[in-house]
């Protein structure tokens, strides 16, 4: 971690027993940070809550529970939402009431409790399918499913409370997060159920269940999709970078991401090197939708952050594999 709180903070995290909550959580009270957590554990373990951090078990739907754990609070770090493309497609209702009109209600809460000063957990699916690559803050938002457009609302939200109000915010656009977090306790990060990204189902992958790259005939270097991967503990380090930046009046946006690509098949054999065996895999046709290429502009967080990743793609695997006891 390069990045430090700057004075003191009590932090509510939203989504605290998440993947990435958990871990903020954690690195958070590893400075010395007071931290409250807000979960209502539909997806998140509360196992991975760290002891010292205050927890309430609760929806955003439920405004007493919000106003229990905002209580002493100076910041907000807000991730809590459902996050699964393919059920926002099936149930896109049910997306807009979790996650806008939850952060409708911590927002609200927030301006009861005088407490002015949140980053938020977007998402590079607010870009959709872009024009060009690296993909910069400016670039036009077009999201191609319900959850980015939920995220895109969210920060709509977001900058019109920051004018009226004079809310200090950030959103932060992530692009693909991966790796884990040793702790005394043991090894936290991915625990998805379904599990949907590449690394993870990489690393379990088996001759039973190999491997699909969705379409070998891509215009890239190798033929496979190119994405952006971060790892979890440098995107926390954004967040920590973010909230020292906040500024009132002001929502400002950043990408994360490594700002580099690294197409399938390099993941894969990033994992055989990591593993020390061939990752089960195999060929099927290239899925309706998916861009050739998503790559993140970081020149932005970069400057305006002193924000830079550190650990690379094979840190990220090993992390993970570390997790899953695969190592």
């Amino acid at each position: 971690m390069a990045s430090q709180v700057s004075g003191a903070e009590h932090i509510l995290i939203t989504g605290g027993a998440g993947y990435i909550g958990s871990i903020a959580a954690h690195l958070l009270i590893s400075q010395g940070v007071d931290v409250t957590v807000i979960d209502d554990c539909s997806t998140g373990h509360s196992e991975d809550v760290p002891s010292k951090a205050k927890f309430v078990q609760g929806t955003l739907q439920d405004r007493n529970a919000i106003r229990e754990a905002l209580k002493d609070c100076t910041s907000v770090i807000h991730f809590a939402g459902k996050s699964l493309v393919n059920e926002s497609v099936m149930h896109p209702d049910l997306y807009w009431q979790i996650n806008v009109e939850g952060s409708r209600n911590l927002i609200e809460e927030m301006n009861n409790a005088r407490i002015a000063r949140l980053i938020f957990s977007s998402s590079a699916s607010t870009y959709g399918n872009p024009g060009t690559v690296p993909i910069a803050e400016d670039a036009p938002t077009r999201p191609t499913n319900p959850y980015g457009e939920t995220k895109l609302a969210i920060e709509a939200m977001l900058s019109l409370e920051s004018s009226v109000t004079g809310l200090a915010c950030i959103s932060l656009r992530y692009f693909n997060v991966s790796g884990a977090l040793e702790t005394a306790a043991g090894w936290i990060g991915e625990r998805h159920d379904p599990e949907t990204h590449l690394i993870p189902n990489t690393l379990r992958s088996t001759n039973a269940r190999p491997m699909k790259i969705f379409g070998s005939h891509w215009i890239t270097p190798d033929g496979t999709c190119v994405r952006d991967y971060v790892h979890v503990i440098d995107l926390v380090d954004a967040h920590i970078a973010a909230l020292n930046a906040l500024t009132p009046s002001q929502h400002e946006i950043f990408n994360l991401g490594s700002g580099r690509g690294y197409s399938v098949r390099e993941v894969l054999q990033t994992a055989s090197e990591v593993l020390g065996y061939g990752i089960a895999q195999v060929d099927a046709p290239m899925r309706e939708g998916d861009p050739a290429i998503l790559v993140a502009d970081i020149s932005k967080a970069r400057s305006a952050l002193n924000w830079e990743p550190t650990r690379d793609l094979r840190k990220m695997i090993e992390d993970s594999a570390q997790l899953i006891g695969l190592i």
